[in-house]
């Protein structure tokens, strides 16, 4: 009998189940590379759509996804035997959804929000790394990358203000 390895293993929990498909980013967590990057640029793609609605209902979609995220990510990461499994990405879809709602539809703000969100969720300065380490489940695997999206949004509503945007 040959065991799959861990790689195989993660890739099949990642594609086989709809829980692992949405919690590995449709796919874009298993990237050799970054994949919480790679994570966040797929989250792009529907981020259009998300913003061409009122904030309301736009706030409204993040919050679901937030509450949905708590449960795909906590039985992914179960699954997989390995808490906050870099592949899992769902987190930073919502992260990077929630900082879109509030800056302006252009090309600049949108990089801006991107580089300015990475940095926080890679960083983790304080109280998002205490966040990280200190709160479990699903629920502690997607709160870190919102407190990150909250300090995105603090410092690209100060960089409007100096710009005068």
């Amino acid at each position: 009998m040959i065991l799959p390895t861990e790689r195989e293993r993660t890739r099949t929990i990642a594609l086989a189940t709809p829980t692992g498909f949405l919690a590995f980013g449709f796919g874009s967590g298993l990237s050799p590379k970054a994949p919480g990057t790679a994570g966040t640029l797929a989250a792009l793609v529907f981020a259009p759509a998300l913003v061409a609605l009122p904030l309301w209902a736009g706030l409204l979609v993040v919050g679901l996804a937030f509450v949905v995220g708590c449960r795909l990510c906590g039985e992914t990461s179960r699954e997989l035997g390995v808490h906050d499994h870099g592949g899992i990405v769902w987190d930073e879809f919502v992260g990077i959804w929630l900082v879109l709602l509030f800056v302006p539809f252009e090309l600049a703000w949108w990089l801006a929000a991107f580089v300015v969100f990475r940095f926080f969720d890679i960083l983790k300065p304080w109280p998002i790394r205490w966040l990280d380490r200190r709160v479990g489940g699903g629920f502690g695997i997607m709160i870190d990358d919102v407190l990150a999206a909250l300090f995105a949004l603090a410092v690209l509503i100060l960089a409007g203000q100096l710009v005068g945007h």
